[in-house]
């Protein structure tokens, strides 16, 4: 697959994750209910005590990191590559995380956040992936395909 189409996979990738953290976030601050289909129980994992780290709820982090990915997307640069990738690779993690977290403290599984860890996950992917392709040698910025 082209850079250019990893480019534009991941493009729309952080433009969902963007929308379910932004969804998520909007339901924290406005003390809402999440409209939660397929038996799951978005509210029980909103309100846990993992909804937060360090008084920040981690929907805002996703929706920082969504963005952060996002603008690297639109930097020619083989730093913005790797910063790309790296927030990526870090929001895999944290997610793989938060999941475990539902699945054997809450005890609860909310659907927007398994969406956000699958979407994380695939940007994850293709961001390593676009990272991968750039030849060892190359120095400075990529050549933009756009």
């Amino acid at each position: 697959m082209s850079d250019r189409r990893l480019r534009q996979v991941a493009i729309v990738l952080a433009l969902i994750g963007l929308g379910v953290a932004g969804y998520l976030t909007y339901i924290h601050y406005e003390g809402i209910k999440p409209v939660c289909g397929l038996g799951g129980d978005c509210e029980k994992v909103q309100t846990s005590e993992w909804a937060d780290l360090a008084g920040v709820p981690v929907a805002l982090l996703g929706l920082i990191g969504y963005a952060a990915i996002l603008a690297t997307l639109f930097i020619e640069r083989e730093d913005a590559l790797v910063a790309g990738a790296l927030i990526a690779l870090v929001g895999f993690g944290f997610s793989a995380y938060l999941t475990y977290r539902e699945l054997f403290s809450i005890d609860a599984i909310c659907p927007w956040c398994v969406a956000s860890a699958v979407i994380m996950t695939l940007l994850a992917i293709v961001m390593t992936a676009r990272l991968l392709r750039v030849p060892s040698d190359h120095r400075g910025a990529i050549p933009y395909v756009g």
